[in-house]
């Protein structure tokens, strides 16, 4: 698809010891909650594995120790078709940690260990639709419509602007030496997924106003926060409704599974 080769970066590690899934699946980390019998870690490496845009994995935790206890996870690090590194103290650092293990010219995917129903499809034309902006930085979204046309009871955090409702897909493309300083970046907006206003703040207050009343695009408000980082950051708009549902919770596991068709 592309002779562009991308290094892929999944942020798997641990961060709340008491979180209902994990108990309630009996996993040792949420990495490793499993969908339809398959630890979540696993199925997201695999697609990586399959797809065409992909060279080297990296992943940024759960503890080594850890990933001990899967036969495939174990078996990959060994042969090194992935390599480990030790998660920092929040997603953002991990992810800034992890850049800064990689060339500065090296093109990578970041990606989430709690994306089970990720596909090789997805990646490779998201990677391949990356490189195409011409961007610095580029964003997976999707339109809430189009998430709960598919599967009304999706619940997603979704950001509301002028021309519609937009969620995350977890997949984001630097493709860039300039991109590296949006890693940097977020560890200033620990929680922007979470947080919508708190990404519109990193443009200034008139967009917060602006954002509030409706009369923000997409487009501009990811213009103005180019702006603001010294980057060019442009969304690649994906056709594939699953590509947008991570596992966060026991309700999202169970449509996670429904979604495969395999839930009992």
């Amino acid at each position: 698809m592309t002779s562009t080769e991308f290094t892929a970066v999944i942020l798997a590690a641990d961060r709340n010891p008491h979180d209902p899934l994990v108990q309630a699946s009996n996993a040792c980390c949420k990495a490793l909650v499993e969908v339809d019998g398959i630890p979540m870690l696993q199925r997201v490496i695999s697609a990586l594995q399959r797809s065409e845009c992909v060279g080297d994995i990296l992943l940024s935790g759960p503890a080594r120790e850890q990933l001990a206890s899967n036969a495939f996870l174990e078996s990959a690090l060994n042969k090194r078709q992935i390599n480990w590194l030790a998660p920092q103290n929040s997603p953002s650092s991990s992810a800034y940690q992890a850049m800064q293990h990689l060339p500065p010219n090296s093109p990578a995917l970041l990606t989430t260990a709690d994306h089970p129903l990720l596909t090789a499809e997805i990646v490779d034309y998201f990677l391949g639709n990356a490189l195409q902006t011409g961007a610095d930085l580029a964003v997976g979204v999707i339109s809430f419509s189009a998430i709960t046309e598919k599967f009304p009871h999706a619940k997603k955090t979704v950001t509301r602007l002028r021309d519609g409702g937009y969620c995350g897909c977890n997949l984001f493309a630097f493709l860039t030496p300039q991109s590296r300083r949006v890693a940097a970046a977020w560890r200033r907006v620990e929680q922007q997924r979470k947080n919508p206003l708190r990404i519109i703040s990193q443009l200034g207050w008139w967009s917060v106003l602006r954002y509030l009343l409706g009369r923000m695009t997409l487009d501009k408000a990811l213009a103005e926060l180019s702006q603001r980082l010294k980057v060019c950051i442009k969304p690649v708009h994906l056709p594939f409704p699953e590509a947008a549902i991570d596992v966060d919770s026991i309700a999202d596991q169970r449509l996670a599974e429904e979604i495969s068709g395999t839930d009992k």
